[in-house]
């Protein structure tokens, strides 16, 4: 696990000039925010839980579920090098659900562990609005790094086979997603996964190549499940290549679907993910125009 984080590591280094001058998930993890308003277990694991942020006021508020990155992988990043994003979104009207779960190297983790953390986090959303004033009618889920793979997979997971291990129950009606600098082809990401994250993570999470287990990418990934019925927006820059998000548009498009490619250049990885940096403030607005709250 250890070579998996120096390989992700030298990628960036070498995607980025001075990279030092650029944010990772521990100088993000550091910063300081105000407290969640409450973290709740939406499951039995330890890491099955997720900490909400709700806007002082009465509400509803429009609902954003955070899904971290991370290489899939235990022992590369938490849901705490979000917590910064969450604040921000707090601050400006918008309730959040940053969620942890199970990643390869976990007890449960990878097929189907991870899957069905992803789900069941964001269909605990309907017990948090039962508490909280959420607004079930806005619930758009946005995700970075391998977490961009997981939001764009949560927004089509209503076309998951009923009768699988990953679909849950009642899936969530999720309003828009916003995937940022991750995948949302695993086949396509065979390979890049090798130098991105110095070994060959797409097939331990799937427990298999796609053509080993091809029932298993047919419905965890997220272009296959086309079309999701749910607008998105994609942002390129280190891990997510412009040429790959503009291959995934154009297949959601040619079935209907509505997606916006964005594409930053010349920042780190992590640079998007804090209102300190203008990058991140970018982005910012564009997690707020598809959450529907004019940025302020």
């Amino acid at each position: 696990m250890r070579a998996l984080v120096i390989a992700f590591a030298v990628l960036m280094c070498s995607a980025a000039p001075a990279f030092s001058q650029h944010l990772n998930p521990d100088s993000l993890s550091k910063m300081p925010v105000p407290p969640a308003t409450h973290t709740e277990p939406y499951g039995v694991d330890p890491l099955e839980y997720g900490e909400l942020r709700v806007p002082k006021g009465h509400g509803p508020f429009p609902l954003v579920v955070i899904v971290h990155g991370g290489c899939w992988s235990s022992g590369f990043a938490t849901l705490s090098y979000l917590r910064p994003l969450a604040a921000d979104l707090e601050a400006k009207g918008v309730a959040t659900w940053n969620i942890e779960y199970r990643q390869i190297g976990d007890p449960g983790g990878g097929w189907p562990g991870t899957f069905q953390d992803w789900a069941a986090a964001t269909d605990h959303v309907r017990a948090l609005a039962k508490v909280y004033p959420i607004d079930l009618r806005h619930v758009v889920v946005i995700g970075h790094s391998a977490g961009a793979h997981g939001a764009l997979w949560i927004a089509a997971r209503p076309n998951v086979p009923s009768g699988s291990p990953i679909h849950g129950d009642h899936p969530l009606k999720i309003a828009a997603t916003v995937a940022i600098d991750g995948p949302g082809d695993l086949t396509a990401f065979i390979g890049p996964d090798q130098q991105i994250c110095g070994g060959p993570v797409i097939s331990n999470l799937m427990g298999g190549l796609p053509t080993q287990v091809p029932a298993r990418y047919a419905q965890g990934n997220p272009i296959q499940l086309l079309p999701s019925h749910v607008p998105s927006t994609l942002i390129a820059a280190v891990v997510q290549p412009p040429q790959a998000a503009q291959a995934y548009r154009a297949a959601a498009m040619a079935k209907g679907d509505s997606v916006e490619v964005s594409v930053f250049s010349g920042i780190g990885h992590f640079d998007m993910l804090t209102s300190t940096t203008p990058s991140g403030r970018a982005v910012e607005a564009l997690i707020l125009k598809a959450v529907g709250v004019p940025d302020r």
